[in-house]
């Protein structure tokens, strides 16, 4: 009985992980994804803007949401279909 199962301590060939990233590279990578939701929420807010009445401006919020809701629906199936 030497066979072991996966799981198994201990391991012969251990996974090459890489080295981790700096706290320069994590700072950096989490600025550029704080910058981008700003871009995409301050062009949200700018066509809010343009609607010429409050309630406008409501509907207007609603198809935005409609949208993102329909990309993320999209999104959530690709990634399904590529598990």
């Amino acid at each position: 009985m030497n066979e072991r199962r996966p799981g198994q301590w201990p391991v012969d060939d251990p996974a090459d992980l890489g080295t981790p990233p700096s706290e320069d590279e994590l700072y950096t990578k989490r600025q550029q994804e704080k910058a981008l939701r700003e871009m995409c929420l301050n062009s949200i807010q700018h066509d809010l803007e343009q609607q010429p009445t409050a309630s406008s401006a409501h509907a207007k919020a609603r198809v935005w949401c409609a949208q993102i809701l329909a990309i993320a629906e999209d999104v959530a199936a690709e990634k399904r279909k590529a598990a």
